[in-house]
């Protein structure tokens, strides 16, 4: 009987795709895949939702990094417009609230910089939630399993009462492998379709 539905950030409750954002601003998949590397996916931005380095820091780190292979002027057009990106997901919203009309508990447990942890706190959908745990505060990160052992004890979760929601295949296996049901979300009907197998039926 699940009772805790646990949702993450980046692809589910709030747009987040590096990769199409990248298309569109710069159309070239060379400049893309070296562009990802210095922003996306470099050690700077894990350092940011692991909550151990400054905005500040790491964007300048990323610039310096740009400036030795030439892409000073994308990797500030990143920098300068990735946040544009996180578009609440209006469908997501809208599971969620049936979710906790229908008695269930709903946390978070999101890879997520402080910052932009501030910023999302302060949307009308934050509010929905009973608790949860952002990488930033907890210097640990998806798919590392202490991060998912920190949430369940802070918040007092039963592993077979709870189910986990990430568009990430590997985070939502490594919930799997610590008995937390995982679902990989991919988009809203899928979704809603996951929760019915689940035995959880909405609207």
């Amino acid at each position: 009987m699940y009772k805790n539905i646990i949702f993450d950030f980046g692809g589910v409750v709030v747009d987040f795709n590096p990769r199409n954002f990248l298309m569109d601003r710069f159309m070239n998949k060379h400049a893309e895949e070296i562009v990802y590397d210095l922003t996306f996916g470099s050690q700077e931005w894990l350092d940011l939702d692991r909550g151990t380095v400054t905005r500040a820091v790491a964007n300048r780190a990323m610039l310096e990094n740009a400036a030795h292979v030439n892409r000073e002027f994308e990797v500030k057009t990143v920098i300068e417009e990735w946040t544009t990106m996180l578009r609440t997901k209006k469908s997501t919203v809208r599971v969620m609230k049936e979710l906790k009309a229908a008695g269930y508990r709903l946390y978070y447990l999101t890879n997520m910089a402080t910052d932009i942890m501030d910023e999302l706190r302060q949307r009308e959908w934050f509010a929905l939630f009973d608790g949860g745990v952002a990488s930033c505060d907890v210097h640990l990160c998806k798919p590392e399993p202490e991060i998912y052992t920190t949430l369940m004890q802070q918040c007092n979760l039963a592993y077979d009462e709870s189910i986990f929601v990430d568009d990430n295949k590997i985070n939502a296996q490594a919930a799997y492998n610590l008995g937390i049901t995982g679902i990989l979300y991919k988009n809203p009907k899928s979704f809603q379709r996951a929760l019915g197998a689940c035995g959880i039926q909405l609207g």
